[in-house]
């Protein structure tokens, strides 16, 4: 079987009294592809997997997303699963990346998702429609995926091969619409004024171990909340519970982002952000459940490395942190409007958080480029001395970016501020590079493994896999299908 592998850059050894250490990461190149059996090019099998990310325990693979594609929504690109593997040293140190397989979102009538934006879609922005932008992932104890869509927002259930089984029904609070009550999934405001805001829908989902309740995560304040009913000026934004036997809706929770003004502390002057970023350029990529009530959250700015936003042309980034959470007393908010103010109403507790892991000073302190969209995160393997490895994916967004009329250009740079547009699938100036999709292994041992619900290590009962491994395709036919995949070096 031929697959894609990739090499690792290995950092340090974890020290014995370290409980977070930073200790490797992987670049997966730019032009990587995956094994779709759709055909080739950038438009086609261009590898990205970092959206969200999930750790299949049983058979030590990873399962990452692509988001709506290359081109922002301007293409009919297939929404897609990636599943590879990675090696795990002892020190939770990371090599050999491996594509084994690349499952497409598809409708009951066997067509693909797609990730063209529903105002380009034939039935119109008041249409959700065939339009997926997947951006979180969770699985089910019967091997079932779910995946969070942040153009409704929405919530899909899907069989291991990626078919569609059933949308959950979604809190009228959070659908967009406009001003004479109708639904659009394509503008933003002001021709929205209520729901989640344009391409802030759910950016993460997860599941409790017993597979009965799901959690989808906006990534920003709903565009009708906070001061001036502004959600870009607001830090309160959205965590949503579902019963997944039923697929509603159980409540609604408040998730209160970093301050700008704490962010701004961090900051040179020149480089800080305005109000209206507060909710915008300020959200959450990610919600993984480790036990109980408690779940580990990605909070991000929109500054670093991207194809659209090389290295830091506006400034330097701010935030890039991953927060402990906790659910335990704090207020449903599914009737509550939080309208009119930045602050809580009278009688509201948010979830509570605390910094876990902060992303960007590990990165600043081990010399690395700061990603711009730091978006998967995954409860990794096991180390054998103890603890955890805690994957970290990037979005690389295909390193592609387009122009106005739509088209679109590959992206190349050097790893400094130096970078060139060229053709879509053309070669990069020597010396440069697509931007890469990247992994980084962080080590979690002492005291921070020791205080993890162990509930979050489970292993599913074989019984539970079985429609995972027949359908899913890791074995047999499944695996000889896909033998074209190519081997490319770091």
């Amino acid at each position: 079987m031929r697959t894609l592998l990739l090499a690792a850059a290995m950092l340090v050894a974890v020290p014995a009294s370290a409980a977070i250490t930073y200790v490797g990461k992987i670049d997966v190149p730019g032009g990587a592809t995956d094994l779709s059996t759709l055909g080739n090019g950038p438009n086609l099998n261009r590898l990205s997997f970092g959206s969200d990310m999930i750790y299949d325990r049983r058979l030590g693979v990873f399962h990452g997303i692509s988001d709506r594609g290359p081109g922002g929504g301007t293409i009919d690109w297939a929404p897609r699963i990636e599943t590879f593997r990675v090696d795990t040293a002892a020190n939770g140190g990371i090599s050999n990346f491996q594509v084994i397989g690349t499952t497409e979102f598809r409708q009951t009538n066997g067509q693909v998702f797609s990730g063209l934006n529903p105002s380009r879609q034939p039935a119109g922005a008041g249409v959700l429609g065939p339009a997926l932008d997947s951006e979180g992932i969770a699985r089910l104890p019967n091997g079932n995926f779910l995946v969070a869509d942040e153009y409704g927002p929405s919530v899909y259930e899907t069989k291991p091969n990626g078919t569609f089984v059933r949308a959950f029904t979604q809190p009228a609070n959070v659908l967009p619409r406009d001003g004479n009550g109708n639904p659009d999934f394509a503008n933003g405001r002001p021709t929205i004024v209520n729901g989640r805001q344009d391409n802030r829908g759910y950016e993460g989902l997860t599941v409790s171990g017993d597979g009965k309740t799901a959690w989808g995560i906006l990534q920003d304040p709903l565009v009708n909340e906070g001061g001036s009913n502004d959600g870009r000026r607001s830090r309160n934004l959205r965590i949503v519970q579902f019963d997944v036997a039923t697929g509603q809706s159980t409540g609604q929770f408040i998730y209160r982002l970093e301050s700008i003004a704490d962010i701004n502390a961090r900051l040179p002057a020149a480089n800080a952000f305005g109000a209206t970023n507060q909710g915008r350029s300020i959200g959450v990529s990610s919600i993984t459940w480790v036990g109980g009530t408690k779940f580990l959250v990605i909070e991000r700015d929109n500054r670093g490395q991207g194809p659209d936003n090389l290295i830091t042309p506006n400034g330097p980034a701010g935030t890039k942190r991953v927060y402990l959470i906790d659910l335990a007393g704090a207020t449903d908010v599914s009737g509550t409007s939080l309208a009119g103010s930045n602050g809580l109403p009278g009688g509201v507790t948010a979830v509570s958080k605390t910094l876990f892991l902060d992303v960007q000073a590990a990165l600043v302190a081990a010399g690395e480029i700061m990603p711009e969209k730091l978006e998967g995160l995954a409860i990794g393997p096991l180390l054998a001395g103890g603890g955890f490895a805690l994957l970290l994916a990037t979005d690389n967004d295909f390193s592609v970016t387009q122009n106005a009329d739509g088209i679109q250009f590959d992206v190349c740079t050097d790893g400094t501020a130096a970078f060139t547009q060229v053709a879509l699938g053309a070669l990069c100036p020597t010396g440069q590079a697509l931007v890469p999709s990247r992994l980084y292994s962080f080590a979690v041992t002492g005291a921070d493994f020791a205080s993890f619900d162990k509930a979050a290590f489970a292993v599913p009962e074989p019984s539970s896999w079985a429609m995972l491994i027949a359908g899913f395709g890791l074995v047999g036919a499944a695996m000889r299908r896909r033998r074209r995949a190519a081997a490319l070096a770091a």
